[in-house]
C-alpha cells in the first residue's frame, strides 16, 4: 500500500538536514530492521525493503544455507510494529541522522585543511578560543594565537585550518592565526592575479603579529607582481594588514638569481654588494654605513626574515669596516633562527685585544636564549666572560665563567 505522506515527510527531513534522500532511506531500513529484530516472533535472518516510489515497507524473512546464500524468502511484515518498535525505530533513525551529519561535516572540512575560513568568537579562556564557523565550531589554541591579540566575544576573524580531527562528537577543527600560510591565503583572496595563477607566491617568511616578507613572481611580463599585490595606493596589502591587526608586510620581487633575490629580500635597505659562498651557503652582504641598522632591522628582524625567505645564511657588513665594527650574521638551524653579532675591542694603539660575540637563538615556539661570549685576543687568551640570559633577562645557571687578569688580556 502506497504511503506518499511518509515519503513527503522523509523528503522534508532530508532537505532540512541536508542529507541525501537515498542515504536516509537506507538508514531508515536499518532502523526498522533493528526494531523488527526486537520482536519475539521475528525471523532469524531478515531484511527490510522500502519502495522509494510508493513508500511501501516490506520485511522479508530469509533462509540461508551454510555459505550464506538465500535459499528461501517470505513476506514477514508484521501487521503492526507496535509502539515500542516505532519508538525504537525513531531513536535509531535520529542517531543515524546525527552520524550521517557528523560524517558529512568531517568530510567537508577534512577537504579544507590548508584553507582559510571566517569565524565568530564565542568563548575565551586560557587554553583556547572557541569560534563559530556556522555548522561547526573550531578551536583556536593559545599556541596558535598572536601574543598581543585580544579576541572579543562576537568579533569576526579569519583563521587558517591546520587540522581536522575525527571524534565521536563530530569533527574537531583546529585553526591558527600564526601560520605563515594564513598570509598567503589572504593574498589569494585580495589579489585576483594570485587566485588565477598569473602571479605566484614563491616564498614567505613570517614573525606573527610583527612582520612578514613575501616574494612574488609574475607569469605575464605585462603584469608587475609587486604592484598587483600592493594594489592602488596600497589598498590590497592594507586590507591584509588590517586583518592581521597592523602586522607589517613587505612584498618583494622574486628572482632565480640569488644575488638579486637577497638584495630584494633585505628591502627597504639598499644593498651595495652581495658575495656568495655557495659551499657553506653564506651570503656576505655589504651595505652603506647609514643602511646597516636598516638592513639588520629592529632586534635583527629584517635580517632574520630575509634569511628565512631566501634560505641563505646572511652576514651583513658595512662598507667601511672599523676596529669597533659590529658584524651581524643571521642563519637558520632547523626551525630555530640564530642571530649573531660580533664586535672587536681595541686598545689605545688601535690593536684588537678582545672580541665580543653575542648570539640570540629564537626557537619555532618563540623561546629566546641569549648567549654573550667575550674572548681575549692573543696566544694565551682565555674566555673572559660567558653569560646566558633568557628572554626575560635572567642569568643562566650552571655555566663555567673563567676570568682573565688585565695583564693577561
Amino acid at each position: 500500500m502506497a504511503n506518499f505522506e511518509f515519503l513527503e515527510a522523509l523528503s522534508q527531513i532530508a532537505r532540512d538536514q541536508n542529507i541525501d534522500e537515498g542515504e536516509l532511506l537506507i538508514a531508515l531500513a536499518n532502523a526498522l530492521l533493528a526494531a523488527y529484530k526486537r520482536r519475539p516472533d521475528s525471523a532469524e535472518d531478515a531484511e527490510v525493503e522500502i519502495n522509494p516510489e510508493t513508500g511501501e515497507i516490506k520485511v522479508w524473512g530469509l533462509e540461508l544455507d551454510l555459505e550464506g546464500n538465500v535459499t528461501r524468502e517470505w513476506d514477514a511484515t508484521p501487521d503492526d510494529f507496535g509502539r515500542i518498535a516505532a519508538q525504537t525505530a525513531k531513536q535509531v533513525l535520529m542517531q543515524l541522522i546525527r552520524d550521517i551529519q557528523r560524517r558529512q561535516m568531517y568530510e567537508e572540512f577534512a577537504n579544507r585543511e590548508g584553507d582559510i575560513v571566517s569565524g565568530t568568537v564565542q568563548q575565551n579562556d586560557n587554553r583556547y578560543t572557541l569560534l563559530d564557523l556556522g555548522r561547526v565550531e573550531a578551536l583556536l589554541p593559545q599556541a596558535e594565537q598572536i601574543a598581543f591579540e585580544r579576541y572579543e566575544h562576537g568579533a569576526r576573524i579569519k583563521v587558517y585550518i591546520v587540522e581536522v580531527r575525527k571524534t565521536n562528537k563530530g569533527p574537531q577543527i583546529v585553526v591558527s592565526r600564526t601560520h605563515p600560510a594564513l598570509v598567503a591565503k589572504l593574498f589569494e583572496i585580495e589579489v585576483p592575479e594570485i587566485a588565477n595563477g598569473i602571479v605566484e607566491i614563491k616564498a614567505l617568511a613570517r614573525e606573527p603579529g610583527h612582520r612578514s616578507k613575501i616574494a612574488v613572481a609574475s607569469n605575464d611580463q605585462m603584469i608587475d607582481p609587486v604592484g598587483a599585490c600592493v594594489g592602488a595606493r596600497g589598498s590590497r596589502v592594507r586590507n591584509i594588514t588590517n586583518e592581521l591587526r597592523s602586522e607589517r608586510i613587505d612584498v618583494v620581487p622574486y628572482s632565480d638569481d640569488p644575488i638579486e633575490f637577497i638584495q630584494s629580500a633585505l628591502q627597504p635597505a639598499r644593498v651595495r654588494e652581495v658575495r656568495l659562498n655557495e659551499d657553506e651557503g653564506i651570503a656576505t652582504v655589504i651595505v652603506h654605513d647609514q643602511q646597516l641598522s636598516l638592513a639588520i632591522g629592529k632586534e635583527g628582524q629584517n635580517a632574520r626574515l630575509a634569511a628565512r625567505l631566501t634560505g641563505w645564511r646572511i652576514d651583513i657588513r658595512s662598507e667601511n669596516e672599523g676596529n669597533d665594527e659590529v658584524v651581524e650574521e643571521v642563519w637558520t638551524e632547523g626551525d630555530a633562527v640564530v642571530d649573531e653579532a660580533v664586535a672587536a675591542v681595541t686598545d689605545e694603539s688601535g690593536a684588537v685585544v678582545a672580541v665580543v660575540a653575542e648570539e640570540v637563538v629564537t626557537t619555532a615556539d618563540g623561546e629566546v636564549q641569549e648567549v654573550m661570549v667575550v674572548e681575549a685576543v692573543g696566544p694565551d687568551a682565555d674566555v673572559v666572560e660567558q653569560v646566558v640570559t633568557t628572554a626575560h633577562g635572567e642569568a643562566g645557571e650552571g655555566l663555567a665563567v673563567d676570568t682573565v687578569s688585565e695583564g693577561e688580556a
